[in-house]
């Protein structure tokens, strides 16, 4: 297996394609870089600006380059000795655009006697009648029958097929049910043509071949070849007669022309709603079709529909060009996407192990998966660790001041009048998209665990709405993302977490009869009952299997992009796999973590900024710099309040902002404003479709389900008065000041988290561009495009720097750099200087001992330092934590500040002076005290990286 030492995140799309990835190589090596990781390469949705949206999972994307353009990246990468990561998408693909995807275009013609039915996780049997044998599509913009009588949905026949067209999408029509069309205007055919013309004989016969194949119900599999190869032949055929006939062509023209109705007459769209309605397909608003969904979606997304990868046939052609490119060695390591989707996430990565390996090889494999605090990936998985988002917020956590949780929160119930709890919050979010874009999943679940209640006389007086009740609040206290129950049982964590749940949503629920819980826990954790046969078993494991595919979506979208914009205590605090009820973390559980994940996965990615992230990594330093400031951030937002007091609007009685959104909004410039000079014009729109979005996710003013413009338009005149409007210079004067102390402040954090990101037990992982100061906020913000120019210049600026071997001219050059901190290079010197180390000293950082070193004197605890060691060779990191309280009134810090803190050296490390990679200083350590002086190891940079000297 090849092992990447680091890699780089770049997000392909038409903007920044195959070709444009092939040219930062060069920049990337120099860098330190030893892989590449790339988001998703297949052919997705047209247009895509990310990839996750598949439509081909047998073509590589035609947007970023192709075959050709692929191949030379990767030409490039093995000229460089470089590898690379691909993001892989087992769990859905797109259906927007159905002409563009042949496996759902076919099963949306053909239904459940589709050969792709199989591939996609549709009920073909809902609750619902009218839905069966059919899947429901909610994208249209207003309702179905406003759009058909407005005349938006148009038959058009294309190569010998009908097919409906509504705006850019195009959808198939069953063929068996074309002749209702067709054999519109017949007698006039006949009358210009006559009974026995071979053009009208053959049109009829096509008809009469249509009418006859198999329907749409017929799924035995020879039933359904016969169907392909009739509706195959009648559309060649079709096809050729009305090239060759001008007759034909015309009668068909004309019948469809009918059947299309004309706007201003609902009576001549009967026909067009007749044909719809036979299909294998039933339109709908897609504001409005959320209860009724029948297919498994990607979280509430629409236009993602969820594959079942479980089954064998399904999977190897999901994976059968990822498999050749890794055959060919052209991909080294597969990132798995949204893992917690799968039916069964083991089983998937046991198959797909077995599929990439080159023998006895198996390919570098990591998984997105989101951890709650406690919790493990399952040792029996196949793969090397998660994408790190556990390491993002176990290190982010070192720079939030656990000892002010209570001081911030009182700022914010002072600011803002809420006083709730997180975890009150967080539950009220899962309710809410349980009620809303996530209903029909609850309801289809509900309806199962009702027909396991019935088959049973000791639960069969549970009543349907008892049921969803209980289920819904049980999956409200889910204290984790999902289980991983499955065939073979359950883990003792699954039950542990079952438990909690239960036990939560009892406490929450009194008035609820405590034996349907006790049903529920029975199901899910396959408790023995007598008489159960094994049909009803394997039924109560499908149940929670299904379950399991539930609970990861809730958490998601409930927490993540609901609560997480309602609770705004402290917005670092607000990350992805994070949670504000753990108010930052102490060295001791940091050391704890890495050793964990030394020892159980030391291969896995450590990220501390992605795609997905909720801000970038220094926006969210500086912020947590707050925690360390409590009482003066409540002073001054409060001076700012006052300031904006007449740039709110009243709407309805109430105002807007709400003093909890201003709250949300004062952090987020704390986090984002640029260093230097600041063009107000380029921040402002940036800013305000930030706010739109955090209004929408939120979910109480506005979302994107019901849109307040009002609302929103008032949000929005508000972030222009604060940044361009009358007060905007009074709100500058006093703002600037602060948050140039707390960005001073904010980078000490940021180069210190970088640092420690280097030298950790795992696999650095750096997101495009963010070896410069990364002030993102939220997608689409973090997606911006990249000047890679820019940083390959700045990285050619340095080289003579990073070259100089001499510690007098090397330290005052550093000096220099953090002198100058605003443009960056101090960041990209530090990336470099440690990608270079752990390339030169691979074995240290694969292999080496995790050891973290005491520290003594009056600001012991503002220190964290860690040596790895190996054999004939030491690196160890030493970097500062919560400094605020004695920085200078800019946020700088000056070396005198450390008084006598120092860091001990065991004695095993001291046999050889040690080099800092960073500043160039030399340091012998005396075996008799074997110590470091924090006011001499930090007098150039803010952190220090030691390796033994040769």
């Amino acid at each position: 297996m090849r092992l990447p030492l680091a890699t780089y995140r770049v997000q392909l799309n038409a903007a920044f394609t195959f070709a444009d990835a092939a040219a930062i190589v060069p920049y990337l090596d120099r860098l330190g870089v030893t892989d590449l990781y790339c988001s998703p390469i297949l052919e997705a949705h047209r247009g895509s600006a990310h990839g996750y949206d598949v439509v081909d999972h047998g073509r590589l994307s035609a947007a970023l380059g192709g075959d050709d353009a692929y191949g030379m990246l990767v030409a490039t990468l093995r000229a460089h000795g470089m590898g690379q990561l691909v993001d892989i998408v087992p769990n859905h693909m797109s259906l927007e655009r159905p002409q563009y995807n042949a496996w759902w275009d076919d099963v949306l013609e053909n239904g459940p006697a589709s050969p792709y039915a199989g591939f996609f996780d549709v009920d073909w049997q809902p609750v619902k009648p009218e839905l069966r044998h059919k899947v429901l599509l909610p994208l249209l913009g207003d309702q179905y029958g406003r759009v058909l009588e407005r005349g938006e949905l148009t038959l058009v026949v294309r190569d010998g097929a009908l097919r409906l067209r509504y705006g850019e999408t195009e959808l198939p029509i069953n063929p068996r049910r074309a002749p209702l069309v067709l054999r519109q205007g017949l007698d006039g055919l006949r009358a210009r043509l006559g009974d026995d013309h071979p053009e009208l004989r053959e049109l009829l016969a096509i008809l009469d071949d249509l009418e006859g194949m198999p329907a749409i119900v017929e799924t035995a599999p020879e039933r359904v070849a016969e169907r392909q190869r009739a509706k195959e032949d009648a559309r060649i055929r079709l096809a050729r007669l009305i090239a060759a006939s001008p007759a034909i062509a015309a009668h068909v023209e004309s019948s469809v022309e009918a059947a299309n109705g004309r706007a201003g007459t609902p009576a001549s769209f009967d026909a067009l709603h007749a044909l719809l309605e036979v299909e294998a397909y039933r339109l709908a608003y897609w504001r409005t079709a959320f209860h009724e969904i029948n297919y498994r979606r990607f979280f509430d997304v629409n236009a993602l529909i969820g594959l079942r990868v479980e089954r064998p046939e399904v999977f190897d052609a999901v994976h059968a060009r990822i498999r050749d490119l890794v055959q060919q060695g052209a991909i080294t390591g597969v990132r798995v996407d949204h893992l917690d989707g799968l039916f069964d996430p083991r089983g998937y990565l046991v198959r797909l192990r077995a599929a990439l390996a080159d023998g006895d090889d198996p390919v570098y494999t990591v998984v997105e998966k989101i951890l709650v605090p406690g919790e493990d990936l399952p040792s029996d998985w196949p793969l090397e660790g998660t994408t790190g988002y556990d390491f993002l917020n176990d290190v982010a956590g070192l720079f939030i001041d656990g000892r002010n949780a209570g001081a911030m929160r009182r700022a914010w119930e002072r600011f803002t009048g809420h006083r709730e709890r997180f975890a009150d919050v967080a539950y009220q979010g899962k309710r809410d998209v349980m009620e809303t874009t996530l209903a029909s999943e609850l309801n289809v679940l509900a309806h199962a665990l009702n027909g396991i209640s019935e088959a049973d006389r000791r639960s069969r007086d549970f009543t349907l709405q008892s049921l969803h009740h209980m289920l819904r609040e049980v999956i409200a206290a889910f204290p984790a993302y999902r289980t991983y129950i499955d065939g073979a049982g359950h883990a003792e964590s699954d039950a542990r977490r079952i438990e909690s749940a239960i036990g939560r949503a009892r406490r929450r629920n009194p008035g609820i009869d405590p034996s349907i819980f006790d049903f529920l826990r029975d199901v899910l954790l396959d408790r023995p009952v007598s008489g159960l046969s094994e049909a009803d078993r394997a039924r109560r494991v499908a149940f929670a299997m299904k379950l399991q595919q539930y609970t990861g979506p809730v958490q998601a979208k409930g927490v993540e992009d609901t609560a997480f914009y309602r609770h705004n205590v402290l917005l670092s605090l607000n990350e992805v796999g994070g949670t504000p009820l753990s108010f930052g973390r102490s060295p001791v559980d940091f050391h704890e973590a890495n050793r964990r994940r030394r020892e159980h996965w030391p291969h896995g990615l450590l990220c501390t900024a992605t795609h997905d992230t909720k801000r970038g990594e220094d926006a969210r330093s500086r912020v947590s710099v707050l925690s360390e400031i409590p009482t003066e951030w409540g002073r001054v937002v409060r001076r700012w309040t006052r300031l904006h007091a007449s740039a709110c609007t009243e709407i309805d009685g109430e105002r807007a902002p709400d003093r909890n959104e201003e709250y949300l909004l004062y952090q987020t410039l704390v986090g984002m404003w640029p260093p230097g000079e600041v063009d107000v014009a380029a921040v402002l729109p940036r800013v305000r479709e930030y706010m739109t979005k955090a209004l929408r996710e939120a979910k109480l003013h506005s979302s994107w389900l019901h849109v307040d413009d009002a609302y929103e338009g008032a949000v929005a005149s508000f972030v222009e008065q604060v940044l361009t409007g009358e007060r905007s210079a009074d709100f500058r004067a006093m703002f600037e000041p602060f948050v140039r102390r707390v960005a001073r402040l904010g980078m000490s954090g940021s180069l210190a988290q970088l640092a420690l990101k280097l030298v950790s037990p795992g696999v650095p992982d750096f997101y495009q561009g963010t070896e410069l100061w990364d002030l993102s906020m939220v997608d689409p913000d973090n997606r911006r495009a990249v000047d890679f120019a820019v940083r390959a210049a700045m990285l050619e600026t340095l080289e003579p720097l990073l070259a100089e071997r001499h510690p007098g001219p090397r330290t005052e050059g550093v000096a220099r750099l953090v002198a100058a901190w605003e443009d960056g290079r101090i960041k990209l010197f530090v990336t470099a200087c440690g990608l270079r180390l752990r390339r030169e000293l691979p074995d240290v950082f694969r292999d080496g001992e995790y050891l973290p070193l005491e520290t003594t004197g009056e600001r012991a605890e503002h220190v964290v330092a860690v040596a790895r060691h190996v054999a004939g060779a030491t690196v160890i990191a030493v970097v500062p934590r919560l400094v605020a309280t004695f920085a200078e009134a800019d946020g700088a810090l000056r070396p005198e500040a450390w008084c006598d803190t120092r860091v001990v050296v065991p004695r095993r490390l001291t046999e050889r002076p040690l080099r800092d990679a960073i500043a160039g200083q030399r340091f012998e350590i005396r075996a008799d005290d074997r110590i470091l002086r924090l006011d001499a190891l930090l007098r150039a940079a803010p952190v220090a990286l030691l390796r033994t000297a040769s």
